[in-house]
């Protein structure tokens, strides 16, 4: 029951086609405000990477402060609030390069390869049989609720050590015995990358059906959670070393907590 919108990018998009704008009524003489397609629940930015970077960078306000600024004015929008983009991999040209700030406020990139056979399959059938109805199986506030039930999942302190650990060990590999990865990277990730990998790993312990993460959890989600916070360097573009290659590395080489996690959390809901 949530509300949907999509916005297909374009090179001549502007940034007040997407947030909104002041809009002067001639027969009133007075000036009403147009709330742009950011005021919805799920917005899919479809190929974010044809529009300029004003245009992705107005999403930077609403992404992180849950709110759009128009004309001096401050809008909220509903919760939840998720945006989702696409951008295509092969198809670059006339496509523009995504500032670092915004792509840091995705929590995930999650790569899309060719489809197995049998996945092909079940889209091939659903794309060439007949659609089902499709029915709500959740409302707004029950989705918020389990949403606030996923916040509530008991994280040990070694497992958010953990978290950070491996994020500073993009910044300095060598620290942790990596130093061949040191020319590789220009940047590593940010904070966020460390809040985003417990609030992740926390969201796939609930979907699991337990009320504490183990080290599983967040190795599961580090890939999704990190792969785009990285800045490689041109000699790891030349050398064909990715993301992705770097931190398999981190992750084969700096251990997480060995200790059994599930009496801690008992624990902590007892006091």
């Amino acid at each position: 029951q949530c509300r949907f919108r999509r916005v297909q990018f374009t090179p001549d998009l502007l940034p007040a086609d997407l947030v909104g704008t002041r809009i002067f009524n001639q027969k009133t003489g007075e000036f009403t405000t147009w709330l742009g397609p950011v005021f919805t629940n799920l917005l899919l930015a479809d190929e974010i990477n044809r529009s300029p970077a004003k245009v992705q960078s107005a999403l930077l306000e609403v992404m992180q402060e849950r709110q759009v600024s128009i004309g001096g004015e401050t809008f909220k929008v509903e919760e939840p609030f998720l945006v989702m983009a696409t951008q295509n991999p092969i198809e670059t040209e006339g496509t523009y390069p995504l500032p670092e700030a915004q792509v840091d406020r995705f929590m995930m990139k999650v790569v899309i390869d060719y489809p197995n056979e049998m996945e092909e399959f079940v889209i091939v059938e659903r794309m060439t049989g007949k659609l089902e109805q499709v029915r709500p199986v959740l409302t707004v506030p029950e989705l918020l609720d389990l949403r606030k039930e996923a916040e509530q999942v008991f994280t040990d302190p070694a497992l958010m050590e953990y978290a950070v650990k491996l994020t500073v060990a993009t910044r300095d590999p060598g620290k942790f015995g990596l130093e061949d990865l040191k020319p590789y990277i220009t940047y590593g990730a940010s904070p966020r990358s460390s809040i985003n990998l417990v609030l992740a790993a926390r969201a796939l312990a609930y979907l699991r059906g337990r009320s504490w993460v183990i080290p599983q959890d967040m190795t599961d989600v580090a890939l999704d959670v990190m792969r785009h916070r990285l800045v490689l360097s041109y000699e790891a573009l030349a050398e064909g070393v990715t993301s992705d290659t770097i931190l398999k590395r981190i992750l084969e080489t700096v251990p997480p907590p060995r200790e059994v996690l599930k009496s801690h959390a008992e624990a902590a809901y007892k006091s």
